[in-house]
């Protein structure tokens, strides 16, 4: 079987490392990856593919950056060319990026089936980008491989045919559990500057947080509160970097700055941080399995799931509401031993996910 895995973004990366990984290790499997280049940034894409063991992929398309709609077009026209070269008997895509859409539509307009990673997620938020790219994505798909129970009964909801949706487990939580043997998180803590110390992680990337400047400069006010408190490492990715230099924020000095860091560093950040405060889905995933309490910057999730126990807490936007949230959870870390790692495991995140995706497309189990 010739699988085409299409892939763009730096959690694309994560999530197709251990599927490639499964599949070139089988003698009846002969996967073909394409970067879309849609994340082109080293520390996005390069440093991310050698953290996790990928090799170079076999066609890049070098997209670049651009509005979404010309990013999607742009992959679309590129690509078809390459189904052409390559034949592939079906094209894998994973999570809800333009990548992910580009390639499905490409794909189901060829004739070639779609296997959907990450299948079933629903925020609810049509306003969200993601959203419509999943959404859109799924009604191509003939294989829906959904992460949790949730997604199963969106897409049941939706009238998908129940024999094409497959419970599978999560494969960010593979990579998860690839990569925490293999950290040395004291090293990575002290190259940091945070061993031995308190501190918190944050990330922000959503258009919805960073493209608005009203947005952007309540979460930079939350933030600021919050680091009073707690130090915090923020990983600044390049779109944010960009809007922030417009808007000219400024940050204490309780808040350290950093460019995109490499997956492995974040895992072992992560690992060790007190406090998580993000408004990536896969990083909500991570931190909870980690062990570590998430707070989701958004009004949503698409992955309530993690919200199970209280581990994951969805705090909006306005500063009051997040500062509340971190110094409570501050409060209950005082007085209580940290949760332990894997603890909370949703059904089949066991870090078997991309065998059993392997098993059902090439219809032989591993």
């Amino acid at each position: 079987m010739r699988p085409l895995i299409v892939f763009g973004t730096r959690p694309n990366f994560v999530k197709v490392a251990p599927i490639y990984r499964v599949m070139s290790a089988r003698a009846d499997c002969d996967p073909i990856l394409v970067h879309t280049g849609q994340h082109f940034d080293a520390s996005m894409s390069d440093d991310v593919i050698k953290a996790l063991d990928l090799p170079q992929a076999d066609v890049r398309l070098e997209v670049g950056i651009g509005t979404q709609a010309w990013q999607i077009a742009t992959i679309m026209a590129r690509l078809e060319a390459v189904y052409e070269s390559t034949k592939p008997d079906c094209t894998v895509v994973v999570g809800d990026v333009s990548s992910t859409l580009a390639a499905a539509l490409v794909s189901d307009t060829l004739g070639v089936p779609v296997a959907h990673i990450e299948a079933g997620l629903r925020s609810f938020n049509w306003a969200m980008p993601e959203e419509r790219n999943r959404v859109l994505t799924d009604r191509m798909s003939r294989w829906l491989f959904a992460p949790s129970e949730d997604a199963v009964e969106n897409l049941r909801a939706e009238r998908i045919a129940p024999g094409s949706i497959h419970m599978v487990g999560n494969v960010m939580i593979d990579s998860l559990d690839w990569v925490l043997p293999r950290l040395d998180v004291d090293d990575i803590c002290r190259r940091y500057g945070v061993a031995g110390k308190a501190f918190g992680v944050v990330t922000l990337h959503r258009a919805s947080n960073v493209d608005d400047p009203a947005v952007l400069a309540r979460l930079g006010e939350a933030l600021v509160a919050v680091s009073a408190e707690l130090p915090l490492l923020f990983a600044v990715h390049p779109r944010t970097q960009r809007h922030l230099r417009l808007s000219g924020a400024k940050f204490g000095t309780g808040i350290t700055m950093l460019p995109p860091v490499n997956y492995a560093d974040f895992v072992g950040l992560m690992s060790a941080a007190d406090l998580v405060l993000t408004d990536s889905g896969g990083i909500q995933e991570e931190a909870v399995v980690l062990g570590v309490p998430c707070l989701t910057l958004r009004e949503e999730t698409e992955r309530p799931s993690t919200l199970d126990g209280g581990r994951n807490e969805v705090v909006g936007t306005e500063p009051a509401r997040i500062t509340a949230a971190a110094r409570s959870r501050l409060a209950a870390r005082a007085t209580a031993s940290r949760l332990t790692a894997g603890t909370f495991r949703p059904p089949l995140w066991d870090g078997h996910a991309a065998e059993r995706i392997t098993a059902i497309l090439t219809g032989v189990p591993a």
